[in-house]
């Protein structure tokens, strides 16, 4: 089951020039950028790990910064998910103006979510 979270995540993974147009595209917007990485991609797992810091205040011609930073989470956490941020501070507020998956694990068991409503109302999920 492929994981989907964040855009792209229904196409085709993206290669590093696609990647690397995206950040520029957000170097560009004056979003500042992070990476981070998970083994635990459930939707309710909002907290990732932060590989390295945020990175403000970078040009469009500084992609190649993100991009070695990406790398070099890929290269650490082989099978982990990891995902590029783009934060958009426009609003007064570090708001995420885009996110998406840019390396997955060999193998994406997946997971599957049940709810069950109970007698009350309140509802309880289990994973499979």
């Amino acid at each position: 089951m492929r994981i989907t979270q964040g855009a792209f995540s229904f196409l085709p993974d993206l290669t590093d020039e696609q990647i690397e147009a995206q950040i520029r595209y957000c170097l560009e917007q004056g979003w500042a950028m992070s990476i981070e990485y998970t083994d635990d991609p459930h939707p309710r797992n909002s907290y990732w790990e932060l590989w390295g810091l945020p990175q403000f205040d970078l040009a469009p011609e500084e992609s190649g910064v993100v991009m070695g930073d990406m790398r070099a989470c890929r290269e650490a956490n082989p099978e982990c998910y990891v995902k590029v941020i783009a934060y958009d501070p426009t609003h007064g507020r570090q708001t995420t103006g885009l996110s998406f998956i840019v390396s997955r694990p060999s193998n994406e068991p997946g997971f599957r979510l049940d709810r069950t409503d109970a007698h009350d109302r309140t509802q309880r999920y289990s994973l499979y």
